[in-house]
C-alpha cells in the first residue's frame, strides 16, 4: 500500500509538471524572443534619434559617442550620406535578429543580435524551470512518503489489534490516528474488544461460580448415596433416596439459576414461598456435617412466614452461609428468622472469632477471603439474593452475623417459637 501511494502521488505530480512545465517553457521562450526583438528595435530607434540630433546640430558623430548606446553583445552599422560608415561591435554570424531605421537626412541605422544569445537566455530559463520541477518532485516524494506512513502505520496497527482479538487478547487499545475513517474502525474494534472481554469474563465467572456452588450439593448428595450403600434397612434406603432426589432437584435449580444469572444477573423469578420449608430442609441437610464436626445447628425465631423470592436461590444462599460458618467459625450454628417492616430476615451466626476487622464489608467481594478459600461463596450468594430483589449483609463482625433480607408476603401469619 505504501508503494502504491507513493507511485500514485509521484505520477500525479509528474503529469502536472509535464503539462504546466511544457506550457511554461513555450511561454517563456516566446517571451524571451519577443523581448530581444523589441530591445533591438528600441536600440535602433534610439541610435537613429541620436544621429539625427547631432547631424541637425552640426556636431560630430563618431563611434565613441554611440558605443555606450548599444549592448555589448550587439552589432550596429550607421550609414550617413557623405560620411564614413560607422560600425560598433562585432558583426554576428548565422541567424540574427535585426532592426533597420532610416532618418530624415538619409542616414540608416542597422542593429543586429545573434539568435545564439537568445538561445542561451532560453537555456538558462529552462535550467531554472527544471530545477523548480526537480524540487517539486522531491517535495512530492517526501510528502507521499509521509502520507503513506501516516495511512499505512495505522492500518498495520489496526491489523495487529484484530489479530490480538482473534488470538484471545480482548484488551481495547484506545488508539486514535487523526483520520476519521481509521478512527471509526478503531472505535468498532475497541467496542468489539470490550464486548468480547465481557463475554469472557462472564464465562470465567460462570465456571468459577458453578465450580463453587455445585461442590456443596454434590458433596451432600454423595453422603446420602454412601448412607444408602452401607445400610440394608429398606426404610432408611427409602428415606435417604427421597432426600437424595430432593437434593438432585435443588442441584438442577442451582444450575439453572447460574445459567440465568450468567445471561442477565438482574433476571429473577421471585414467587411467594414457605420460608420454613427451606430453612428446615437446610438444617436437615447440614445436620450430618455439623455432627461430624462435633457441632450443632439450631433454628430460632418466628415461624410460618411467607417470603418472596426463589426457593432454590434462598436455599443456596443459606447453604453458603452455613458452610461458611462450618469452615471459618466454631460452636453452634444458629439460624434465626425474624420480621422487620415489610421484610423477612434470616440470620446465620456462630460462636467463632468472626470476620477480620480489615475485611469488613469487603468480605462480599470476589477473591476476598480471610482463610484459604476461593472467596467466591459470599459474592455469589449476594448476587443470588439481589437477583430476586433481596440483599445479603454482614450485620456484625464479632461474633459473625450474616443476614438475608427477603420480601415479605402480605397477610402472612407468623408466631414466635
Amino acid at each position: 500500500m505504501r508503494r502504491r501511494l507513493i507511485n500514485s502521488t509521484l505520477a500525479v505530480v509528474l503529469v502536472v509538471i509535464a503539462v504546466f512545465g511544457l506550457s511554461l517553457v513555450l511561454v517563456e521562450t516566446r517571451t524571451i524572443e519577443n523581448s530581444a526583438r523589441e530591445s533591438v528595435d528600441s536600440e535602433a530607434v534610439r541610435l537613429l534619434s541620436i544621429v539625427d540630433s547631432r547631424l541637425g546640430g552640426g556636431e560630430r558623430v563618431g563611434p565613441d559617442v554611440l558605443r555606450d548606446q548599444i549592448g555589448s553583445d550587439r552589432y550596429a552599422r550607421i550609414e550617413m550620406p557623405g560620411r564614413p560608415v560607422i560600425e560598433i561591435g562585432k558583426r554576428p554570424t548565422g541567424e540574427v535578429i535585426e532592426a533597420e531605421e532610416t532618418g530624415a537626412e538619409g542616414e540608416k541605422v542597422l542593429v543586429q543580435e545573434s539568435t545564439a544569445t537568445v538561445t542561451r537566455e532560453v537555456g538558462r530559463t529552462l535550467v531554472i524551470i527544471l530545477a523548480v520541477a526537480l524540487l517539486a518532485v522531491i517535495a512530492a516524494v517526501l510528502l507521499a512518503v509521509r502520507q503513506a506512513h501516516r495511512l499505512s502505520a495505522p492500518l498495520t496497527d489496526l491489523a495487529e489489534t484484530a489479530e490480538r482479538l482473534g488470538s484471545g487478547d480482548p484488551r481495547p487499545r484506545h488508539r486514535r490516528y487523526g483520520v476519521a475513517e481509521l478512527d471509526r474502525v478503531a472505535d468498532v474494534l475497541d467496542g468489539s474488544a470490550e464486548r468480547i472481554a465481557r463475554m469472557l469474563t462472564a464465562e470465567r465467572r460462570l465456571a468459577a461460580d458453578a465450580s463453587h456452588q455445585l461442590r456443596t450439593p454434590l458433596t451432600a448428595l454423595s453422603m446420602r448415596l454412601e448412607e444408602i450403600t452401607v445400610t440394608d434397612d429398606p426404610d432408611i434406603v427409602k428415606e435417604e433416596a427421597t432426600i437424595a432426589l430432593g437434593q438432585v432437584e435443588r442441584l438442577t435449580d442451582v444450575v439453572q439459576r447460574l445459567l440465568t444469572n450468567s445471561r442477565d444477573p438482574r433476571t429473577g423469578s421471585a414467587v411467594a414461598f414457605d420460608l420454613d420449608e427451606v430453612v428446615k430442609q437446610q438444617i436437615e441437610e447440614w445436620r450430618p456435617a455439623c455432627r461430624s464436626a462435633g457441632r450443632a445447628i439450631v433454628w430460632t425465631g418466628r415461624k410460618a412466614m411467607q417470603a418472596v423470592g426463589t426457593p432454590g436461590a434462598v436455599a443456596q444462599v443459606l447453604a453458603t452461609l452455613i458452610e461458611n460458618s462450618l469452615m471459618h467459625g466454631s460452636g453452634t450454628v444458629t439460624l434465626r428468622t425474624r420480621v422487620t417492616g415489610n421484610q423477612v430476615v434470616v440470620e446465620v451466626t456462630d460462636e467463632g472469632p468472626g470476620v477480620q476487622p480489615e475485611l469488613g464489608a469487603r468480605v462480599f467481594e470476589r477473591t476476598v477471603s480471610g482463610r484459604n478459600s476461593t472467596g467466591l461463596g459470599l459474592a455469589v450468594a449476594r448476587d443470588l439474593a439481589e437477583a430476586d430483589g433481596g440483599r445479603l449483609e454482614l450485620l456484625q463482625q464479632r461474633p459473625p452475623v450474616f443476614a438475608l433480607f427477603l420480601g415479605r408476603e402480605a397477610g402472612s401469619q407468623e408466631h414466635e417459637h
